[in-house]
């Protein structure tokens, strides 16, 4: 880190409620190795404005997934993702950090703080989706209502018991299918004649990584730059928020859209799909 680097260190309220520890101590470490300026936003709108207000200040977040994911979100939408690095102190419980550390950020607040001072900026890959969205990490489209809110291993469950039923009652299939069409860079995988039990898609040295299950057969894998779902009303899960209900949505893959700070060390972090990512570079 260069010795003039200045930080925005921009608290997340959730942060602040759950694990106010965590907070004194990532500021306390921050503080004692760079130049910064605590913001305490209150709600979302506050939080925005601090960020949009950062000027030349390199910003920070302390806060859990979704606090990760609104910043990169507003970053894109001043088309400002591409242009620095975002350094993220994962504080809350584990399941609610497991993407940043699926893309490399230390667990511990000691660990990540030491990592935002002296780390690397490691390039990742984003999928953005036509109402200007961001995926960071995966992207679901799980079958059912009932478990488009639940947790990602819960559906992975559901969805390995119902193919391993010898004779599946249809209603039990039906409740756990969607009438989806499915396009991968035009490409048609599935119409809306054929049962879906669930789509996961995720970015890969700049390609998308789809997977397609319909009811009843095998899985389908394939690659794209784009994917376009559509039919009648479904909802989605990006990352650790769900969306929707919508009737269409496409999602297109940039390589290399957004930098996130890393430990320097870390070599073999894991990507935006899991795979080996970008080597990391020098912070400015």
């Amino acid at each position: 880190m260069s010795a003039h680097d200045q930080l925005l260190v921009i608290i997340d309220p959730v942060a602040r409620r759950s694990d106010g520890e965590s907070v004194r101590i990532a500021k306390d470490v921050l503080s004692a190795g760079a130049e910064t300026k605590i913001c305490l936003p209150d709600d979302p709108e506050e939080f925005a404005r601090a960020l949009a207000r950062r000027g030349s200040r390199r910003p920070v977040v302390l806060g859990d997934d979704r606090a990760l994911l609104r910043t990169v979100t507003l970053l894109h939408r001043e088309r400002a993702a591409g242009g620095g690095a975002l350094s993220l102190v994962p504080i809350g419980a584990p399941d609610r950090v497991a993407t940043a550390r699926a893309l490399g950020v230390p667990p511990g607040t000691v660990a990540a703080s030491r990592a935002v001072l002296d780390g690397a900026v490691r390039r990742l890959d984003l999928l953005v989706d036509d109402s200007d969205g961001v995926v960071l990490d995966h992207l679901d489209v799980p079958a059912a209502r009932a478990l488009a809110a639940a947790p990602a291993t819960v559906w992975d469950t559901c969805r390995s018991l119902v193919r391993t039923l010898v004779r599946p009652a249809p209603t039990a299939l039906a409740d756990r299918a969607h009438r989806l069409r499915v396009e991968a860079d035009g490409v048609l995988l599935a119409d809306l004649d054929t049962p879906v039990e669930g789509l996961t898609a995720r970015a890969l040295a700049g390609v998308l990584s789809v997977t397609l299950v319909p009811a009843g057969a095998p899985p389908v894998h394939t690659t794209a730059r784009t994917l376009t779902v559509a039919g009648p009303d479904f909802r989605y899960r990006a990352d650790t928020t769900v969306s929707g209900p919508v009737r269409r949505r496409t999602w297109t893959v940039r390589a290399g859209a957004w930098g996130l700070t890393v430990p320097r060390e870390d070599s073999g972090v894991r990507g935006l799909s899991g795979g080996p990512g970008r080597e990391p570079q020098d912070m400015p």
